[in-house]
């Protein structure tokens, strides 16, 4: 009987833990809006003129995953920009649109965007507030018009009271619509590689020989273009890669400067291990493949970056201990956490 007694106060007090478990798990975590990684420089978007707030993020979150937006309410931002794949268009190496329409460039990926002062391949959109506007409105992406979004939107049963209890009002406004959506955007943050927690001192975080060499290397090697800890000047350069078919010249295309020919933006090089393929095209299928481009593959095109062409010598000289170690370090930018991040999710 004793025994039996205390077997009923233990399964009662577990039960008891369980419930209180349970209970204590579907609380939701409270809201925390945008917050600078302690490692990382002030960003440049202006947060001034658009605060990042629960319900404004909220919003811009199920707008980002809105089929809505796209002519025949199929596509949505998050097509082209999956999540697990870091925001990038896995497995594509240019975008497919509507009605599985082709682009001609590679889906970069929708990270850290809060440190950048223009976007797209080119740098055609000056403001964040403005990027949504691009694939919304291109025949090849979502080929919509932004008059037509905001009237399904109004018309929907649930975007009026949505827009309202982020801005007050139900009136669906072109300003509101961008808003949100740079509220979204601006949240997709990564700064839990490796890396950082090498940078921020946390835990026992430290580089194996192979990462610290390659450091050493990016910086060497890359960091001209590739600067920390954003992994990128945000700069337009040639980087030699073949003109291809479709002639795509960069730049070019939006301030018609002939030496602007060419040029493309400089990418991140943060979640390499997740954005494949890569370069602006998508023309080139792994790291390995990048790497070889740099050293034995760059082209004399013209505005070739000068920093490709030292010493009458093309490229950048690279052994193949160089390339592992180069690799071994990249590979410590790359933040699993972001992919999984459910704040970000649809």
């Amino acid at each position: 009987m004793n025994r039996k007694y205390w077997l009923f106060i233990i399964f009662f007090l577990a039960g008891i833990y369980a419930c209180q478990k349970e209970v204590t798990d579907t609380i939701p975590a409270p809201f925390v809006g945008f917050q600078k990684p302690t490692n990382f420089p002030e960003p440049v978007y202006h947060f001034n003129t658009n605060t990042v707030t629960k319900d404004g993020f909220e919003l811009g979150r199920k707008l980002f995953y809105e089929t809505m937006l796209s002519a025949n309410n199929t596509i949505s931002c998050g097509s082209c920009h999956i999540q697990t794949a870091a925001f990038t268009h896995h497995g594509h190496t240019v975008s497919h649109g509507i009605f599985d329409r082709m682009g001609t460039r590679n889906s970069p990926p929708i990270m850290n965007l809060a440190w950048n002062s223009s976007f797209m391949w080119d740098g055609g959109i000056a403001d964040l507030d403005l990027q949504a506007v691009a694939p919304i409105t291109n025949h090849l992406e979502m080929d919509e018009t932004m008059p037509n979004v905001l009237n399904k939107l109004r018309s929907s049963p649930q975007y009026p009271a949505l827009f309202k209890k982020a801005y007050g009002s139900e009136d669906i406004t072109t300003t509101a619509f961008l808003k949100s959506l740079s509220q979204f955007m601006a949240m997709c943050v990564s700064s839990n590689s490796k890396y950082d927690s090498v940078m921020r001192h946390q835990g026992n975080a430290t580089f194996t020989a192979d990462e610290l060499a390659g450091r050493e290397l990016v910086k060497q090697k890359c960091g001209n273009c590739h600067q920390e800890p954003l992994f990128t000047d945000n700069s337009f350069r040639n980087n030699g890669l073949a003109i291809s078919m479709v002639n795509d010249e960069g730049r070019y295309l939006v301030t018609q400067n002939s030496a602007d020919r060419y040029r493309f933006k400089v990418p991140s090089l943060r979640n390499l291990a997740y954005t494949a393929p890569y370069m602006h095209d998508g023309r080139l299928l792994t790291l390995s493949a990048v790497l070889d481009h740099y050293t034995t593959q760059v082209q004399n095109t013209p505005n070739l970056d000068p920093l490709l062409q030292q010493n009458s010598t093309l490229g950048i000289p690279l052994t193949a201990e160089e390339k592992t170690r180069i690799t071994a370090f990249l590979n410590t930018l790359n933040d699993r956490s972001f992919l999984f991040d459910k704040r970000l999710s649809d």
